[in-house]
């Protein structure tokens, strides 16, 4: 039975088995690789997607439960990349392997589309659950103010040099 969804806002469908989890239908049969995987067990955040806005953990995800939702991966939060969140994590360098960081992301997106001026404990407690084996933290936090001063009308470097 095909399974329908809005991917990236784009409707799409896919014949396979219902129980299948999300992330592997995103990598293997719509070929959306950017959503890595970590764990399989929902606990490093690695294949966070947003579901009607909501982050969620991919891995965990029967594909039959998102029939009808929007779902967004890395590549549709913008495929440019010109949302603020991946200009800031291009500012200040945040990746160092970078394995996790699609999923550093679309937690820092979700939070930034409920809450346009977090503090540092607004920011712990939306990345709890995004493990990074590199340890970016810090920099992490301190590219999601960086997003928030850009979403401000500051430019990268401008926002960047204001902290």
């Amino acid at each position: 039975m095909a399974i329908t969804m809005t991917l990236n806002g784009k409707a799409v469908s896919v014949d396979v088995p219902q129980n299948m989890p999300l992330l592997w239908v995103l990598r293997d049969e719509l070929e959306m690789c950017g959503t890595k995987f970590g764990c399989g067990i929902g606990q490093c955040g690695a294949c966070t997607v947003h579901q009607d806005g909501q982050p969620i953990r991919s891995c965990l995800t029967p594909v039959a439960s998102v029939a009808g939702k929007k779902i967004t991966t890395i590549e549709g939060l913008s495929p440019e990349g010109a949302h603020a969140l991946q200009k800031a994590w291009m500012e200040l360098d945040v990746p160092q392997c970078g394995y996790c960081q699609a999923g550093q992301l679309m937690s820092a997106a979700a939070l930034l589309a409920k809450n346009s001026n977090p503090t540092d404990a607004d920011i712990e407690n939306a990345m709890d659950g995004n493990l990074c084996r590199c340890g970016t933290y810090i920099r992490i936090k301190k590219a999601v103010h960086l997003a928030v001063r850009m979403l401000n009308g500051s430019s990268p470097s401008e926002a960047n040099n204001n902290e």
